[in-house]
């Protein structure tokens, strides 16, 4: 089955999970609510990860919406966007980094996503005008690359996407192009079964080089299906580097974060950032990790890699810029140190500050 036929197969209401979750009339009705404010978009390939017979299945909590999602303390923006918002579709937080906004669909709509606000629910910071778009990131010479992201940037149609490499590609002070895609995890097919899409890419990656950058979470999402989506890019020279996300009940456990590492850099993937989950609003009770205890969590998994798995960085996308995790001292006090910086005065700043053992977020 081709992607897009694989996609109108989507579950998406409640109904349809009340045989697999045993699900009463009232139970069926709640999760409605919920769906009314968080949509839910499930492709049949990544519900058939799911463990039924494990109730705490690590697919399952990044995929069916929890009673949790009613809890609305957090921020349904918890690192500015708004404020660097340059146009309908794109922010410049970064000197060097112009971020896009191509789509508010993805192939799966996770319930740790920290763009609830928008994603399958709103297209109002979304899909600006792409020459526009180009227009700016011409005029501003110290961008050096693009991240075009969602949404899922590959959810746009390959028309699309090619419209922006042809722009892209063209300026001159932009040293790659990022695609923000997640894919090669939940609908792999969508790159291995379309050789136009792979033939595009491959096109263009000879005018600049492009990186795809994915969100792997949990060993079990590594499947062949997701290694023959990722072999498909890297056969034609596509860099696929991915971002993890530490969650409560999916990987904060060292031995199996350091699987996943290990396990991506076998299968040709670099991964490079484990974020800190975001206070975001219907994901902050339900998947946050204290800041004390990820870092352990991170160093175990790092102990279980070779120089490349070590390569990666614990950090959080703040306000106020990425912010990487260092380390703990003496007295629950942890060392941090600005990776990225909205402020030309915080790059490079490193800082100390004293947690509570429940801390999982840093105020202003």
């Amino acid at each position: 089955m081709d992607w897009k036929n694989a996609l109108k197969k989507n579950i998406t209401r409640a109904d349809e999970l009340q045989d697999i979750l045993h699900l009463n009339s009232a139970q069926t009705t709640q999760l409605d609510h919920i769906l009314d404010k968080f949509p839910m978009s499930i492709p049949e390939y990544y519900l058939s990860l799911i463990n039924w017979e494990d109730k705490d299945d690590p697919v399952r909590k990044m995929c069916i919406p929890s009673i949790e999602e009613t809890d609305l303390s957090g921020d349904f923006d918890t690192s500015g966007e708004g404020d660097n918002t340059k146009m309908t579709g794109l922010q410049h937080k970064y000197h060097e980094t112009a971020l896009i906004l191509s789509t508010h669909q993805c192939a799966m709509y996770c319930r740790h996503c920290f763009r609830k606000r928008l994603v399958g629910v709103s297209t109002e910071e979304t899909t600006g005008n792409i020459d526009l778009m180009a227009d700016y990131v011409r005029s501003h010479t110290e961008i050096s690359n693009v991240l075009i992201s969602g949404g899922d940037a590959f959810l746009n149609s390959n028309r699309i996407i090619e419209h922006y490499l042809k722009l892209f590609t063209e300026i001159d002070h932009l040293d790659f192009i990022r695609f923000g895609t997640r894919t090669p995890v939940v609908l792999p097919m969508r790159i291995y079964d379309d050789p136009e899409l792979l033939d595009i890419l491959e096109t263009y990656n000879n005018k600049k080089q492009i990186y795809v950058v994915t969100q792997f979470n949990h060993p079990n999402e590594l499947t062949e299906d997701a290694k023959r989506a990722v072999s498909a890019l890297t056969h034609r020279g596509i860099i696929v580097r991915n971002q993890t996300v530490l969650l409560k009940g999916v990987n904060d456990n060292g031995k199996i974060l350091g699987t996943l590492l290990k396990e991506m850099t076998r299968s040709g993937i670099v991964p490079y950032y484990i974020f800190q989950c975001r206070p975001v609003t219907g994901v902050k009770n339900q998947f946050q990790v204290p800041l004390l205890a990820g870092c352990q969590i991170v160093e175990e998994a790092k102990a279980m890699q070779n120089g490349q798995g070590k390569c990666i960085r614990y950090a959080m996308s703040h306000r106020t810029g990425k912010i990487e995790i260092l380390g703990t001292l003496e007295d629950n006090k942890m060392l941090f140190k600005y990776h990225q910086a909205k402020n030309d005065g915080d790059k490079g700043k490193i800082f100390t500050l004293s947690l509570t053992p429940d801390q999982t977020w840093l105020e202003e």
